[in-house]
C-alpha cells in the first residue's frame, strides 16, 4: 500500500504504488467479480508495471461491489480500484468471466472522476522517463494512457519552461508550445508532452486524441486514412502487457534520443581458447557474453561519456560512477531488460551466473521492478539468434547500446599469413546528442582491443 493513504472506511481500495515511483499500471486480468465476498489478502485483480507482473490482493475482507476498469486499462496510482459494499440482490453471485469484462467496463466509467484526480496528482510528479525497451529504467508515458473528456488544453500565462531540444520539436510539429500541457519536473514541457499533443491535433482538447488501444506512431492516423487489408486476418493482438511497454518504451526512444550506429568485428580467436579454459576451471560452461560484458565494462571505464543517462526534463547529462549493466532478455512475454547492478566489480564467471539468474526470474515473471531500474549501459546477444549486425534501439534514458552478433569461423590474416579465426560482429547505437560519432567508435575500437587481447581483457 505504500505511498497511497487508503480510506478508513473501508468502501473503496485505491491502487497502491506497485513498485517504487510508479505512477500507473496496466490492468492485465480480474481475479474476482462482482458481487463476490473476498478474504484479506485475497487476489483481486493482476497488474502490469514496467516489466513485472504483479498480484494486487484485497487489503481486507468484503463484499466487492465495483470494479473500476476492465483489460487493457492504464490505471493511475491512487485511482479507485475496487469498490466495497453489501452484496445487491439483484448482482449474481458469481458472473462469468465476459460478463465480468463487461461489468467492469461500465464500472470503469464509474470511477473515472477519481482516476482523473489521481492521474493529475501523479502527473506532479512524473518525470516522463521511459523502458525501455525497452526496459528497464521506463515508467508508462501519460501519452498512451486514456484521457477523460473534462480534461481540457491548458494555455500558459508566462513563456512555458523547456530545454531547446524541445522547442526545436515542438516547431518542426508546428505545435504552439504555450498550449502543450506539461507533466515534466517543476512544470517542463517534456518532449513525450510535445508529442501527445501533436498526435492530438491542432487547438484541441487532450480527450481528442483518446484511443482506446495502443498503437505507436509518429503522427495521428485517421481511420480510413491508411489501406488495411481487412480480409484473410488470422488474429488480432491488441498491444498489451510486456508489448505494451516495449512499444512505450521503443516509441519513446526513437523519438527522443539522436540515433546513430556504428559497427565493427573483433578477432576473438584466442579469447575462444581463453573462454574453453576458464570454463573448465570454473567447472561450468560460459558463454561468450560475460566475457563481452567484461569488455564493455573496461571500456567504459576509459569512455566514461557512454555510461550515462539523459534527463530531458532537466536538460542534463548525468554521468554514473558504476556500471549498472542491462542485459536484453528474450521470453515469450516479449522482450526484457534485467540490470546487472555493479557489474563493472564482477568476474566473469559472477557475470555469467547474474545473468543466468536474472533471465529465469523473467521468464518465470518473479523479476522485481527494482532489477529492472537504474540501467546504465544495455547489451544485446542477438548472435545467441542467429544474427550478425543489427541497429539497436537505445534503452533510453541510457545514451548507448552494444549488440554483439554470432561469431563465425572465417579465414584471417595476420602478418602475411592465413588462419582459422573467429570473428565477432559488434554494432554500437548512441544517442548523438551525447555522444559524438568518434567517440562511439574510439569506444567500439576499445572493445575490440580488449577482445582481441585477452591478456589485457583480465589484466
Amino acid at each position: 500500500m505504500a505511498g497511497v493513504k487508503q480510506p478508513t472506511d473501508k468502501s473503496h481500495f485505491l491502487l497502491p504504488d506497485l513498485g517504487e515511483g510508479l505512477a500507473e499500471a496496466e490492468l492485465v486480468s480480474w481475479k474476482v467479480a462482482a458481487g463476490d465476498t473476498v478474504k484479506e489478502s485475497q487476489t483481486l485483480a493482476e497488474m502490469q508495471t514496467d516489466k513485472a507482473l504483479v498480484e494486487v490482493p484485497s487489503p481486507w475482507a468484503g463484499t466487492v461491489s465495483e470494479l473500476c476498469g476492465k483489460a487493457g486499462d492504464v490505471i493511475k496510482v491512487g485511482a479507485v480500484l475496487v469498490r466495497y459494499g453489501a452484496a445487491k440482490a439483484a448482482a449474481p453471485a458469481k458472473v462469468a468471466p465476459a460478463a465480468a469484462a463487461a461489468a467492469a467496463s461500465s464500472n470503469g466509467n464509474a470511477c473515472m472522476s477519481s482516476q482523473i484526480a489521481a492521474g493529475a496528482k501523479a502527473a506532479e510528479g512524473d518525470q516522463g522517463t521511459v523502458v525501455g525497451t525497452m526496459s528497464g529504467t521506463l515508467t508508462v508515458s501519460d501519452r498512451f494512457a486514456r484521457r477523460a473528456p473534462e480534461v481540457a488544453v491548458a494555455v500558459r500565462d508566462g513563456k512555458a519552461l523547456a530545454t531547446p531540444a524541445v522547442r526545436g520539436l515542438a516547431k518542426k510539429f508546428g505545435v504552439d508550445i504555450q498550449k502543450v500541457p506539461a507533466t515534466g519536473r517543476g512544470g517542463r514541457v517534456t518532449a513525450s508532452d510535445v508529442a501527445a499533443f501533436a498526435e492530438g491535433g491542432v487547438a484541441v482538447s487532450i480527450s481528442e486524441s483518446t484511443s482506446t488501444g495502443f498503437a505507436p506512431r509518429a503522427a495521428t492516423i485517421a481511420p480510413g486514412s491508411v489501406y488495411i487489408d481487412q480480409n484473410d486476418v488470422a488474429q488480432r493482438v491488441p498491444f498489451r502487457g510486456v508489448r505494451r511497454k516495449i512499444a512505450e518504451a521503443l516509441s519513446r526512444s526513437v523519438q527522443t534520443a539522436v540515433h546513430f550506429t556504428v559497427v565493427d568485428e573483433a578477432d576473438v580467436t584466442a579469447l575462444e581458447a581463453k573462454r574453453k579454459e576458464y570454463s573448465k576451471v570454473v567447472g561450468e560452461k560460459l558463454s561468450m557474453l560475460p566475457f563481452i560484458m567484461t569488455a564493455i565494462c573496461r571500456a567504459l571505464k576509459k569512455h566514461p561519456s557512454l555510461n550515462a543517462v539523459v534527463d530531458d526534463a532537466k536538460g542534463e547529462i548525468i554521468l554514473k560512477s558504476a556500471v549498472n549493466l542491462g542485459c536484453a532478455v528474450d521470453t515469450d512475454a516479449g522482450l526484457m531488460v534485467p540490470v546487472i547492478k555493479n557489474a563493472g566489480t564482477m568476474a566473469p564467471v559472477q557475470l555469467a551466473q547474474s545473468v543466468k539468474m536474472l533471465a529465469a526470474k523473467c521468464k518465470d515473471r518473479t523479476i522485481a521492478r527494482e532489477d529492472s531500474l537504474g540501467g546504465t549501459f544495455t547489451i544485446s546477444n542477438v548472435g545467441s539468434y542467429g544474427g550478425m549486425f543489427a541497429t539497436p534501439v537505445i534503452n533510453y534514458p541510457e545514451v548507448a547500446i552494444l549488440a554483439a552478433g554470432r561469431a563465425k569461423e572465417r579465414v584471417c590474416v595476420k602478418d602475411g599469413k592465413f588462419y582459422a579465426g573467429l570473428v565477432l560482429p559488434l554494432s554500437l547505437s548512441c544517442d548523438h546528442r551525447v555522444v559524438d560519432g568518434a567517440e562511439g567508435a574510439r569506444f567500439l575500437n576499445t572493445v575490440v582491443k580488449l577482445l582481441e587481447d585477452p591478456d589485457a581483457l583480465f589484466a
